[in-house]
Parts: structure tokens; sequence; C-alpha cells
């Protein structure tokens, strides 16, 4: 682990001062040899998902893990599309002259070294590999022990590319090792070699990050999201982002999983979401008044309101207004993302306003919260915390600071 961080701080700099050009063509050669690397990748997935189910992994962390050629295509595409992004080194963020006629500059800069730590999901390596690269920055990356054989042909593709572009392989490496003291090795800084640590996992892997990091973490909770349907929400409207905020994926971090209904609304509009969401095969955990509209759902329990389910569940709950609402979601959510359902634009601006969550949104599906959708190009997560990097980590977020001062000789009395 030492030797890794040493190669890593050595790329560093390399790759810190490697043009744009050089950068997007290394991250070309990575789409080509993941295309070229597919039956090598897939056969490893194979392999990982066989264990993983085996070993009992829920059927929302199988889903996660899982590749196939089109997921696989889409990994090289999004890969492809990074290379495409503005580059946000160098970029002149303010500039202001002083009354001495001292010029100054704030200007992006590269993070340096990070290291990304995550579970089940091999397309991490690809994202985070590239988006660390594109920002001019050097990737460490620890894969959880379920998606280890994947994330390591990925690994080996997106080095490929780097070499392909005369970029050090040591930019992007993987941990060569499931032990999980390689993690605590991370969370020390490796001598001083991790400049930032990003976790993307379950909660069990972001406390102990949080608890043990020496180095700045850009944490990235859990998604218990909120779909609002505000008493002036459209039914049609609401049941249609209802559905796909729960369903489209469930095992995704920015599906919904609480439902709440205005009292304002929920003679009309509680029983037609709540039958929707049970015709699909959606458990429902309600209050009294869900309770009361529909023999199939269950009662809810204090847990329910603060749960993660990443699974075809949901709580339900009807609320006394829109600052019920907001009470409800800053009291159980996660700061994550949380939407609201509305034809009404004040409530709506007072949603976006108070809720204090990294994505909100109004009559927009909680799916959307993806760097992707952003036009990002990707994600290295989501982070929840109060940094600089708040919501879908893309390249921007990825950069530093720092500030050029041009002067004519002046000197300070």
């Amino acid at each position: 682990m030492s030797g890794l961080g040493r190669s890593a701080r050595a790329a560093a700099r390399q790759v810190g001062t490697a043009p744009a050009a050089q950068r997007d063509r290394a991250l070309l050669a990575m789409a080509v040899a993941l295309r070229e690397r597919a039956p090598a990748i897939l056969a490893a997935n194979r392999q990982d998902l066989a264990d993983a189910r085996a070993a009992g992994l829920a059927a929302s962390l199988i889903d996660r893990l899982a590749l196939d050629e089109a997921r696989l295509e889409a990994i090289a595409r999004a890969v492809a599309d990074i290379a495409a992004l503005p580059d946000p080194v160098g970029r002149v963020l303010a500039s202001w002259t002083q009354p001495n006629g001292l010029l100054f500059e704030r200007v992006a800069t590269p993070l340096g070294v990070i290291a990304v730590i995550f579970e089940s999901r091999p397309n991490v390596t690809a994202d985070a590999g590239a988006l660390c690269l594109k920002s001019g920055n050097v990737a460490i990356l620890r894969a959880g022990s379920d998606s280890f054989r994947s994330a390591g042909e990925i690994a080996a593709a997106m080095q490929d590319g780097l070499a392909e572009a005369g970029l050090p392989r040591a930019a992007i490496q993987l941990v060569p090792s499931r032990d999980r003291a390689a993690v605590g090795e991370i969370l020390k800084g490796l001598g001083g070699a991790v400049d930032v640590v990003v976790p993307r996992g379950g909660k069990g892997l972001v406390a102990r990050v949080q608890a043990e990091a020496r180095v700045p973490v850009f944490a990235h909770l859990d998604g218990n999201n909120h779909v609002y349907v505000h008493g002036a929400a459209d039914l049609a409207m609401a049941r249609a982002i209802l559905l796909n905020a729960k369903l489209r994926r469930t095992g995704v971090c920015g599906a919904a999983e609480t439902l709440l209904v205005d009292a304002a609304c929920a003679a009309t509009h509680l029983k037609p979401l709540v039958a929707a969401l049970l015709d699909e095969g959606c458990a429902v955990r309600g209050d009294a008044a869900t309770l009361a509209v529909d023999p199939r759902v269950t009662p809810a329990s204090e847990d329910d309101w603060r749960a993660e389910y990443l699974d075809r569940i949901i709580a339900a709950k009807v609320v006394a207004g829109l600052d019920a609402a907001i009470a409800h979601i800053e009291t159980y959510g996660s700061h994550h993302t949380d939407a609201i359902v509305t034809d009404d634009g004040t409530a709506a601006a007072r949603f976006l306003a108070e809720v204090d969550s990294a994505i909100v949104l109004h009559n927009a599906s909680t799916q959307f919260a993806d760097g992707g959708e952003f036009g990002f190009g990707a994600e290295i997560g989501i982070a929840t915390g109060r940094m600089h990097a708040r919501g879908p980590v893309g390249v921007e977020q990825l950069c530093s600071f720092k500030y050029r001062v041009h002067g004519r000789g002046q000197v300070r009395p």
C-alpha cells in the first residue's frame, strides 16, 4: 500500500501538468480498451455474480453488481463523453485588480490524489478513474470484495488507455487486495499521498470512513429521498413522477423511499397513488391515513421513516401542509434528494429554498440525481455534506484552486 501511494503521488505531477488534449486522448483510448476487453470483463463479472448469489447478497446489490453488454457499452460511452467535457483545469474562476495595480486570479487546479472506496458497483472503477483523469487527478480505487474481479478487468482497460496516450499507468490504480486492512491504510493517507477520500457505499462503510479518515472526505450518506405531493399537485403528474422515482431502478441512491401526501389533496390523490404503487408490486408501509385507503398497506414503524430500502418498498404518510412536509424531511431525511410535485409556484419556491438537501426538485423524479443527467458526464458520487463538493461530484468539484498574482514591480509599503 505504501508503494501504491508513492507511485500515485509521483504520477500526480505528470497528470496534473499534462495538456488537456493528452488527457482526452487517454480517455478515448480507455473507451476503446473497455470495448476490446468486453469478453474478459463480462466473464469476470459472471464470477463475481456467482459468488455474490452464493453469499446471499441482496437483490438490490446484485443489480448494482451486474454487467451485461448494454451496461458495459454505456460505461465505455460515458468515459468517451467525459473526454468531450470542457477542461476544468486552469479555468480562471475570478479575477480582479487592486488599487496598487496587482492583478489577482483564482484558478482551478487538481486536488491531487483521490482515493475512492466503493462497494458493489464495478462501473465506479471507470467513472471515478475517468473523472479523476479529466480533472488532472490521480485515482486510487478500492473496490468491494464482491466486485473485485470485474473492477480489476475494468481498471486494466483504463490503464491500457493511459499507456496509449503516454501517461503513467499509476494514474489509475486498483488496490490489489480484498483485505479490509487496506481501507485503514488509505484512511491514514498512505504517508501523505492521499489528498481526498470519497466513500461510495452503505452506511457502514461511510461511518467507518468518517470516523477513521485523517484526510478530507467527500461524504456520501444514504439516500432517504422524499416525494412530496403538495395540495396543488396534478394527480397524473404526481403518479408518473412517483412511479419513476420509486421503481425505475430501486437500487440506486436517487430512488424515492418516502411518499408524503398533503392533507389538502389526500381525499383525491392518496388512494390512487398508493394503489398505483401496490399494483406495480411495490409494498407500502403507511400511517393511519394511508392504511385506511387500501387493505394491502401495512403499518409503518418509526424506523420506516428513516429507511433507505433500495427495494420495492416505500413508506407513505399524510402531512398537514408544506410546513409539516419540510419538517418531516428535516427530521428523517438524509439531505440527499427530495422532490415536490405542485402547480403552486410559491409553494415550490419555499420547498426549494428551505429543504436542506444536496438536490431539490420541482415536478421531476428523484432519479435525476445522477451526474450524467446534470450534464457532468458521470459522477464520482453524490456528496451530502456541506463542503464545496455537494450533490453529484463531477470534474469541476474534483478541482481546488490557487491564486495567481501579476505585478509590475510592486513592493508592499
